[in-house]
């Protein structure tokens, strides 16, 4: 009997996908570059399956384009690229990759915290110009991170382990947004979002990406905080309005911006790009080699309990 097909459709670790062989007819895109909408329903033609990131849009299209296809195991723990309710429809099953990356993105967002506070990258840039020409009282003088303000949005995993860390580590006073406030929250203090605003002396964006949260921090909302606040993107490109918050960087409406996600990425606003008070980053909170390691692992397990006729250790909520 032949084994069903499974499109991976990115490059990924080749000994973690061995297992899957004994199970799949594998079809490998064996490339760092995303699938464009019409290749990847040409690949997927007869295909049961496919093993993807948050970069592949399956939706009510491309399922009517590939009626074969029966499952999908995504390496990321956002599946805003997933149309949800259209794969239910269709009876397809479904996973993704949470808990695995909490640790790593936590540290990684109090990583480009503390870095856009104190001008890390404005200062890096100005040295390897050959620019610097010695020390002096206020080069480069930055805001102060400990016993500050620290606003959260989207209190989920991620969000409770940076609470946890910038209150120990930091002695930061922590407040976040949920729509609802989170039981036995210990490190922080729940706001509705324009209290948020205006307390926070840096601003953590980590809420899930959906309709709802569709440029929840736009124009509007920049301009309700601090003018010597940063704020801190390391949820999904769309949150936040980034040309709205480049306007209010180059104003000086808001003193600094840390971002590791982007609207259309990987392509960036060239408003953005101009800005020196901006420091951006390539999507990479959860690059560590364990956790990127542990993400594919997550999709693997998935797939080979689906094979076995099992229920996946992760499936997606719904």
């Amino acid at each position: 009997m032949s084994k069903p097909k499974l499109l991976v459709a990115r490059r990924l670790f080749p000994g973690l996908l061995e297992p899957l062989r004994a199970h799949y007819e594998l079809d490998l895109h064996d490339s760092d570059t995303a699938l464009e909408p019409a290749a990847l329903r040409a690949r997927l033609q007869g295909c049961w399956g496919m093993l993807g990131s948050g970069s592949e849009r399956v939706d009510a299209e491309l399922l009517a384009a590939c009626p074969a296809l029966r499952a999908v195991a995504l390496i990321t723990v956002g599946y805003n690229n997933l149309d949800v309710p259209a794969c239910r429809a269709r009876g397809l099953q479904l996973s993704h990759a949470p808990g695995v990356l909490t640790e790593t993105t936590a540290e990684f967002g109090l990583t480009l915290l503390l870095a856009t506070a104190r001008r890390v990258g404005e200062g890096e840039r100005y040295v390897r110009a050959g620019l610097w020409q010695g020390w002096s009282i206020d080069q480069f003088a930055g805001a102060p991170v400990c016993g500050t303000v620290l606003g959260i949005v989207g209190m989920g995993r991620i969000g409770g382990v940076i609470a946890r860390r910038a209150a120990l580590g930091l002695d930061m006073r922590v407040r976040y947004f949920n729509r609802q406030p989170v039981a036995d929250c210990e490190f922080a203090q729940w706001r509705p979002l324009p209290e948020l605003l205006a307390e926070a002396d840096h601003l953590m964006v980590v809420v899930p990406y959906s309709a709802a949260t569709h440029h929840l921090i736009g124009a509007a909302e920049l301009a309700q905080m601090k003018p010597s606040a940063t704020l801190i993107n390391i949820a999904r490109g769309g949150v936040v309005d980034d040309r709205a918050l480049a306007a209010a960087l180059r104003s000086g409406r808001l003193a600094a911006a840390g971002l590791d996600v982007f609207e259309g990425e990987p392509a960036v606003a060239a408003e953005l790009l101009a800005c020196e008070n901006a420091l951006l980053t390539p999507h990479i909170a959860s690059s560590t080699l364990p956790t990127r390691q542990a993400m594919v692992q997550c999709a693997v397990d998935n797939l080979l309990a689906w094979a076995r006729g099992e229920p996946g250790p992760t499936p997606i909520p719904g």
